[in-house]
């Protein structure tokens, strides 16, 4: 690569176009005058919409379009973008000035760069006419990711007798073997990122942490629209919303996309720009991950398919050890999280080995509870979460005496204040949400 198709020294990041034909989204970019960033989004089997409808896509593909951008802006960070493809008004640039800068927040802090001074989506002073209600059927789209968080949501939909199709983006036989055992109806919607990202990276641009959870959120409401949905339901829980770290003045939160204060913007812009009868949220947002985990272990049918792991995503192996390394901070995190609610030789049988028995381990929780290290940047719990898990566990005698137990009850524990180690306080329900009201008992509800 030259110095002048170094996405680092451009001047300019453009929007350039974005098109839909045969279920296709076609999403063009482009640093300065280089060439196009191409990337297509399928959405299998879609047929042409009703006249009604159209307005609706074509605001869901411009979103889309500038959402997904943050894939390949990133490359580069330039202090100049330019929008090409559609008119922006002031509070659509607002969420997106808050989206980039926030969901690249991980990024910027690992290569050390300041992003506060650059993202300035330039707005216009179009006047956007509301969303109309487009009498989308009740139905819902409920992501799904392989874990455990989104076959809760699940199994919450099923006992509501809430129509729903569980949906995922790309490729992972994990999560259609997941998806399949649901036995939901089932949506794979394809993505293809531009091969010219993959040079750029080769070749030493800025890469790094993106939200992927607001791409894919904004991919789900062209599918709600050409499918006809009318809700979109996420897993994401309350933890989520709290920050991995402060740095040079700014909460850096690996989940941002995850919580809270995008679930809240994201939602109100659909209602407002898109459809108004769509209607995006996230069905644990009031749940903590123990909670969560809590709810997952009364479930025995995903055992042998689900995994969270993200260094071992080779799937579908017959073995625990092709669904979980037992090395990263999601292993060690979901092992933590259902020892307190799941026998222990069924909790063994998924993993294939007993990680609280592992001395060599002790950095990996070590920081999940925050001892001698802040949490990782990874989608876990809170510190105090898994501090409350070990204090459980090392109260029963199942459990006290393996290597790691053991050591936080004799050297952790002693250290910490007894009342923040209670378990019961965090299983509570609690904080806002957008769940809809007919879901609500079957989620604050702990019994159902």
């Amino acid at each position: 690569m030259t110095t002048l198709s170094d996405p680092r020294q451009a001047r300019a990041f453009r929007f350039i176009r974005r098109e839909f034909a045969d279920g296709v989204a076609t999403l063009v970019y482009a640093f300065d005058d280089g060439p196009e960033l191409i990337e297509r989004v399928t959405f299998p089997g879609a047929t042409p919409i009703a006249a009604g409808r159209r307005v609706a896509l074509d605001a869901a593909l411009d979103l889309l379009h500038l959402i997904a951008g943050i894939s390949y802006y990133k490359s580069g960070v330039p202090g100049e973008i330019r929008i090409e493809s559609t008119p922006l008004d002031a509070s659509t640039a607002s969420f997106l000035d808050t989206l980039y800068l926030h969901g690249l927040g991980e990024f910027a802090y690992h290569n050390k760069l300041d992003l506060r001074e650059r993202i300035r989506f330039p707005a216009t002073t179009v006047a956007r006419v509301p969303a109309a209600f487009l009498g989308l059927p009740q139905h819902t789209l409920v992501p799904i990711g392989g874990g455990k968080d989104s076959l809760v949501s699940v199994e919450i939909l099923k006992a509501s007798g809430a129509q729903a199709t569980a949906v995922w983006v790309g490729h992972s036989p994990l999560i259609e073997s997941c998806a399949a055992r649901t036995g939901l109806s089932t949506l794979n919607i394809g993505r293809e990122l531009s091969p010219i990202l993959f040079e750029y990276n080769r070749a030493g641009a800025w890469n790094g942490h993106i939200p992927v959870t607001a791409i894919n959120s904004a991919i789900l409401v062209v599918a709600a629209i050409l499918y006809g949905h009318d809700a979109i339901a996420f897993s994401n829980e309350r933890s989520a919303s709290s920050a991995t770290l402060e740095y040079d003045g700014q909460q850096i939160n690996h989940q941002w996309s995850k919580g809270w204060a995008f679930e809240r913007a994201f939602g109100e812009l659909i209602a407002s720009r898109v459809a108004a009868d769509l209607h995006y949220y996230s069905l644990l947002r009031p749940l903590s991950e123990l909670a969560v985990a809590q709810r997952f272990a009364r479930v025995s049918a995903y055992d042998g398919l689900f995994s969270s792991c993200n260094r071992n995503f080779r799937i579908l192996g017959p073995k625990p050890a092709d669904r979980w390394c037992g090395q990263c901070p999601k292993c060690h995190f979901v092992f933590l999280a259902l020892a307190p609610f799941m026998p222990k030789p069924r909790l063994l049988a998924i993993f294939g080995r007993n990680l609280l028995d592992d001395e060599a381990l002790a950095p990996g929780f070590d920081a999940l509870i925050e001892y001698r290290d802040h949490k990782p940047f990874e989608c876990v719990g809170e510190g105090v979460e898994s501090r409350a898990a070990f204090a459980a566990l090392a109260a029963r005698a199942e459990w006290r005496e393996d290597a790691l137990v053991a050591r936080f009850r004799e050297h952790i524990a002693p250290q910490l204040d007894p009342a923040t180690l209670a378990l019961e306080p965090l299983l509570a329900p609690a904080g806002e949400h957008r769940i809809p009201p007919r879901l609500v008992p079957f989620v604050f509800d702990a019994h159902r």
